[in-house]
């Protein structure tokens, strides 16, 4: 009992100290902390039994072992967001789409531009800052509550592109390490899956912000909006190019070197968007250091939410609810879908989430039979919907850093459209493979 007290009040301590704003390279340890002294884990290895589970050195396993996996795929992929967005890249094919489909469809234009960048391997937060400033703009002409933007930029990033097949994001990548899969794992379902979140997502938010408009919320300028510059940039395709080249090398080398593939392809999609684009670079070097930084950031707070579940699944009461999740009566799909859902709910990262809940769950569903693929696009798609809950780095970082908004007025939008809509996804997708479709 202790032990189910000390494992749920360290993911709501996580929680509510990440709603504070606090950084989760502290908050991470202090929350492993209080799961370690409510199951009497020994604090230090030195005061642990041979073999033994203790505060920092499951910690420090969970932290490392990630970074050891992904750096240079957090690396790559920080600062190829990064060199488009200094070539201007990034903000060309932006502005191709809104100027294409003009004022009458601006949500559409901002959900599409968000989906072509992160599509293409682009950071998910390089495509926040990249597209707010045209979202501001559209939102103003089409006088639109500028509440909603933050959902309209969640749905273009962290939902139909980033979980789905052929996706250079991570979120579709780690699984390959555990279940030998592909990125094109179940494409089949996940083209309708992806479809139906796109349409449907689209669809609900445009009735939110109906709605919002028929009760009298409008458009309110603040001072310091940013202007969607007319700044030189170069011709859109020189910026889908390298987005191209980062598809195609995934697809080239993903057979041989499975989620070490995404190393080469970031690689060359930085090549390719350097010689295309170099004489628009403000800094090319300033950008790779600071895609650097963004990078050890962004892996450093993962890793710091990997760490906690690493004292958190060697406490009994994980087992037990993992023992519980697994043996969930009906298609094992299920359970793995739920089993990820909470456990990247837990830590508040869909990458975080597949780190700590794969090692365990693979093994023992491979061993039950069950089809790689279809397990591989369900543990995708399941990671990408709890993990949006309010302290997810995303969600703070769109709605307070990049737009301003607050969690009172944004979030809800953002989690309808980033947690209901791929849960009803995920349902759809086990549905359709428990109908043999794409296995």
């Amino acid at each position: 009992m202790l032990s189910m007290i000390g494992l749920i009040g360290g993911l709501a301590l996580l929680i509510y100290l990440t709603m504070k704003g606090m950084n989760l390279l502290i908050v991470g340890p202090i929350s492993a902390l209080f799961v370690a002294l409510f199951s009497g884990m020994p604090l230090f290895p030195q005061l642990a039994g041979e073999g033994e589970a203790n505060l920092v050195g499951n910690y420090m396993t969970g932290f490392s072992s990630f970074v050891t996996a992904w750096y240079l795929m957090f690396l790559l992929g920080a600062i190829f967001g990064k060199v488009m967005e200094d070539s201007g890249a990034a903000d060309s094919i932006s502005q191709f789409v809104v100027k294409k489909l003009g004022m009458k469809y601006a949500v559409l234009a901002i959900v599409i531009a968000c989906a072509v960048l992160t599509y293409g391997g682009v950071s998910l937060f390089v495509v926040a800052f990249s597209v707010y400033p045209m979202a501001i703009s559209l939102f103003k002409q089409a006088d639109l509550p500028r509440r909603f933007i933050p959902a309209a930029l969640s749905l273009g990033s962290v939902t139909f592109t980033m979980t789905s097949a052929g996706s250079p994001e991570i979120q579709n990548w780690i699984p390959i390490q555990f279940l030998h899969t592909t990125p094109y794992a179940g494409w089949e379902v996940s083209l309708i899956v992806a479809v139906f979140m796109a349409v449907f997502g689209y669809w609900w938010l445009k009735r939110m912000i109906k709605r919002a408009v028929q009760r009298g919320e409008k458009f309110e300028d603040r001072k310091g909006d940013p202007i969607a510059t007319d700044k030189r940039l170069p011709h859109p395709v020189r910026g889908l190019i390298p987005l191209a080249v980062v598809l195609v090398l995934a697809f080239i080398f993903h057979h041989k070197l499975e989620q070490s593939a995404l190393i080469i392809a970031l690689l060359g999609g930085i090549i390719f968007t350097y010689l295309l684009n170099r004489q628009y670079f403000k800094s090319f070097w300033g950008a790779i250091s600071d895609g650097t930084m963004g990078a050890l950031i962004a892996i450093g707070n993962t890793a710091a939410v990997v760490g906690f579940g690493g004292v958190a699944k060697a406490v009994p009461a994980f087992t037990a609810a993992v023992d519980y999740m697994t043996h969930i009566p009906g298609s094992p799909l299920i359970g793995g879908a739920i089993a990820v859902s909470v456990i990247a709910g837990m830590t508040g990262s869909a990458s975080g989430g597949q780190a700590i809940a794969l090692p365990l769950l693979a093994p023992h569903y491979m061993d039950m039979g069950v089809n790689p693929e279809a397990l591989h696009r369900v543990v995708s798609i399941s990671s990408g919907a709890l993990d949006s809950l309010p302290h997810n780095g995303y969600v703070v970082t769109t709605i307070r850093s990049i737009c301003g908004e607050s969690h009172k007025d944004a979030y809800g939008p953002v989690g309808a459209l980033t947690v209901i809509v791929p849960l009803i996804g995920v349902a759809i997708a086990i549905i359709l493979f428990s109908l043999g479709l794409g296995i």
